[in-house]
């Protein structure tokens, strides 16, 4: 089933998912599948011994499992439930969350896959670096967007 199309916010007002949280929140779902399946794997593999590189995919799974689902999930909740601006572009610039939603699946397939590969060790702290990139360009989206709440906004 899934977000259909006449629930994502098309116009600005609208009170529909924006597409860059819908593509989050699915991607960070493709991450939980095929993390809880390396999972079950490796769950498998311990009863009954299948293959012995499958203990090569641990790293993999833990990378899926953290910030694969729970960081995604987290950064395109945000962009859809941080508070808007009332003029212009109602999420501001969301050039640097885009931005920050490739830099962080290419991060995380970095440091999956070469954990997995066994490649050096150089490799995942590349992985690294660039996931923190990920998370600078989603702060310079969000920043302008926090805001202190005070009793008196509410108009109370």
């Amino acid at each position: 089933m899934g977000v259909r199309g006449e629930y994502l916010a098309s116009d600005p007002g609208t009170l529909g998912v924006p597409r860059l949280s819908v593509l989050m929140i699915r991607t960070a779902l493709a991450y939980l599948a095929t993390g809880f399946l390396v999972g079950a794997l490796l769950l498998i593999h311990r009863a009954v011994p299948l293959e012995n590189w499958l203990h090569r995919l641990v790293p993999l799974h833990i990378e899926y499992l953290l910030l694969g689902c729970l960081v995604q999930l987290a950064l395109g909740v945000a962009f859809w439930v941080l508070p808007r601006f009332r003029s212009g572009a109602e999420r501001g610039q969301e050039a640097p969350a885009w931005v920050a939603f490739a830099l962080l699946n290419l991060g995380i397939q970095t440091v999956a896959i070469g954990g997995a590969a066994g490649a050096p060790s150089t490799l995942g702290l590349l992985g690294r670096c660039v996931e923190g990139l990920a998370a600078g360009a989603f702060a310079l989206h969000a920043w302008p967007r926090m805001k202190v709440f005070r009793s008196e906004d509410r108009g109370s």
